[in-house]
């Protein structure tokens, strides 16, 4: 029996045609759960999501699309109002997951190449790739400001505040709702390139506490998934990625990334009634990475 079948439940998905946001809409769509998807996929890329959409929709759930910008304030109510109108009497969102990845990659400065010897030939390897890229970011330098910053910002952590705020307001949210935001090691740690996004990941930490404490009294929770180096298209736009990879995979006790599956599994165990009691939490979803 599948878990969500006949519950009236959604999952609004911002980000869901790639990477975890897409294995979640693979994992609820399998467990009964009705969908509606915002994405962001140029016009070649969109026949190839809406065959897999059809796919999903084939295992006997409602699913809407919308090919927009999830960060876009006059989309979100365009979204929030058509989703208001197609949603069946008594149906309501279960599950807000906010899976926006849409940021500025540019270093603070242009770093100085360092002479390092390493015995791992995976993390070698990548390392000579960073210093390449680092080479040519010193040719064309483009730098971050504090522009970067706000559009970074805005696009992975505020954009939650509008979207949860929307939901609310028209009443959309479940008696028992779940807001999940996606966080990393990025929360604290420093990564040349990668300045705007790990500021991004804390103030989406502290937003994501904000939301916990306030919506409560409203039948909200809200909780932080906090992914180990997962493989998917935006981790592979950072400068540097197969040194992270070879990094994490070498640290990881079971010797292997983290699986956009992985990270869907969890969001589905948030779902469930046995998981009412947890607020306001960072979940590590990283098979024991970060403890090495």
């Amino acid at each position: 029996m599948k878990k969500f079948t006949n519950t009236g439940y959604w999952a609004l998905i911002l980000g869901g045609s790639g990477g975890i946001g897409f294995a979640t809409a693979k994992k609820l769509a399998s467990e009964g759960m009705n969908l509606c998807i915002v994405h962001r996929d140029r016009r070649g890329d969109t026949k190839l999501v809406e065959t897999e959409f059809e796919a999903m929709r084939a295992q006997g759930i409602q699913l809407l699309s919308y090919n927009v910008d999830g960060a876009d304030k006059t989309a979100m109510q365009e979204v929030v109002a058509s989703l208001k109108e197609a949603l069946p009497e008594g149906h309501r969102i279960r599950l807000l997951l906010h899976s926006i990845a849409k940021g500025n990659l540019k270093p603070m400065v242009a770093p100085i190449p360092k002479n390092i010897q390493l015995d791992n030939e995976a993390l070698a390897a990548s390392y000579n790739q960073l210093q390449q890229e680092i080479e040519k970011s010193q040719q064309s330098p483009t730098f971050l400001d504090s522009n970067d910053f706000q559009l970074t910002l805005y696009n992975m952590a505020l954009s939650l505040v509008d979207w949860v705020r929307l939901v609310f307001e028209n009443q959309l949210f479940a008696v028992d709702a779940r807001v999940v935001g996606l966080s990393s090691e990025g929360n604290q740690k420093a990564w040349v390139n990668y300045a705007a996004v790990s500021a991004t990941k804390a103030a989406l930490e502290a937003i994501v506490r904000s939301i916990a404490l306030e919506y409560a009294p409203y039948g909200i929770r809200a909780n932080i998934l906090q992914a180990g180096v997962t493989d998917t298209r935006s981790l592979n736009l950072i400068p540097g990625a197969e040194m992270l990879k070879a990094n994490a995979q070498f640290r990881n006790p079971f010797g292997r990334l983290t699986r956009p599956e992985d990270v869907a599994n969890a969001v589905y165990l948030l779902c469930l009634d046995e998981a009412a009691w947890i607020n306001g939490a960072i979940i590590p979803v990283d098979g024991g990475e970060r403890i090495t």
